[in-house]
């Protein structure tokens, strides 16, 4: 086991069914007495589609639109963390939401994990994978690995179904 570890990336898709790897990582920052960093990347979108949105709305309206949604995915991964900590922790547990942090970044999903643990220097990234078969994740390669191939920090990897 990991002798010590200060800080945890979680990094979420927040699709239903991320919840298993959520939890792990609040176990872990409990057990550790850790902070958790809650990321949620944002893939960038085509420069065609750009274009297109650019034709119909006017830059500054579009800029506004995109801050404004930023602000609310931030609030809904704040209300996703205070709820699971309403429905799962104890009042005698340690871990309190000033521990869980929010995070939202644009970019290659993969990239910008390993960027963001080596900016924030983490101990740990944990993430959930929702590939259903070997062969799937080596053709195709899933997030997880990719991140498991590209960073030099341990990874913790859950899988997770559609169900939770």
């Amino acid at each position: 086991m990991l002798s010590k570890v200060n800080k945890i990336l979680y990094a979420s898709d927040i699709e239903k069914g991320s919840r298993p790897a959520l939890r792990a990582a609040v176990n872990l920052c409990g057990r550790y007495q850790s902070e958790i960093t809650y990321l949620h990347v944002i893939e960038p979108i085509s420069s065609a589609i750009k274009s297109r949105i650019n034709d119909l709305i006017e830059e500054a309206d579009l800029d506004e639109l995109y801050n404004e949604s930023l602000v609310n995915l931030k609030h809904k991964l704040e209300k996703r963390v205070d709820d699971f900590l309403k429905s799962e922790m104890q009042e005698s547990d340690v871990l309190k939401i000033t521990k869980i942090k929010t995070r939202i970044e644009e970019g290659v999903v993969w990239k910008t994990i390993v960027k963001v643990a080596n900016e924030m220097d983490v101990d740990l990234i944990v993430m959930g994978t929702r590939t259903s078969s070997s062969a799937g994740q080596f053709f195709t390669g899933s997030t997880a690995n990719k991140v498991m191939l590209n960073s030099k920090r341990p990874l913790l990897i859950i899988p997770l179904t559609d169900k939770e």
